[in-house]
């Protein structure tokens, strides 16, 4: 199925204590990249006297974006293991953030890893992970006289209608699963009067 991706759709919570050190995990389903400042500005109000705010996140469905920060801690030992269980449990429109409290003692390069890591898993197992499909969404132009072929072939097609616009011209909007789409954008292409136009 190249059509189907994994994601969160509620926030969702871990933690994971070594060593006196505490890492409160945090999972947030994620639809741009500015929504990840205002969601760690709020963590650290939450968490003021937290020492490290550490994060990973995936974006996209065809072509993933990805991005992990260590907020301090040595290189590579907090946001790529984060990052690296995203991509384990290969969900993506995820931002996990790691809130660590330092306990007093060291954790060592393997320790702190295995922290962040073992935290995002706690957030992960916690989480309702969903499929979703990857949709092409599709704009219709026509007139009057051809609304009920195109009701026709969007019930036959089962496409979501998303928007209508019915006034002088008639202008609908759908989406379509992906291994769906040449198919049906064909169908409305062999259909006199209608334009047909692809948004994404």
């Amino acid at each position: 199925m190249n059509d189907v991706y994994k994601t969160i759709e509620k926030e969702s919570t871990g933690y994971f204590k070594d060593k006196g050190s505490k890492f409160y995990s945090y999972a947030y389903p994620l639809s741009n990249e500015y929504e990840v400042k205002d969601i760690i500005t709020k963590l650290k109000k939450e968490h003021h006297s937290a020492r490290h705010h550490c994060y990973a996140w995936r974006l996209g469905t065809e072509e993933i974006k990805t991005r992990a920060n260590d907020d301090g801690e040595p290189s590579s030992t907090a946001g790529k293991p984060i990052l690296g269980q995203l991509q384990s449990y290969e969900v993506t429109n995820i931002l996990v953030v790691v809130v660590r409290y330092f306990g007093g003692t060291l954790l060592g390069v393997s320790g702190l890893i295995n922290a962040y890591k073992n935290s995002t898993i706690e957030a992960l197992n916690n989480a309702e992970i969903i499929s979703k499909l990857i949709e092409n969404t599709f704009e219709l132009q026509f007139g009057y006289d051809v609304l009920n072929a195109v009701m026709q072939i969007s019930k036959q097609e089962a496409i979501n209608i998303i928007n209508t616009n019915f006034q002088e011209d008639c202008k609908l909007t759908f989406t379509i699963r992906r291994t769906e789409a040449s198919k049906v954008q064909a169908i409305f292409e062999d259909l006199y009067g209608v334009k047909i136009k692809r948004l994404n």
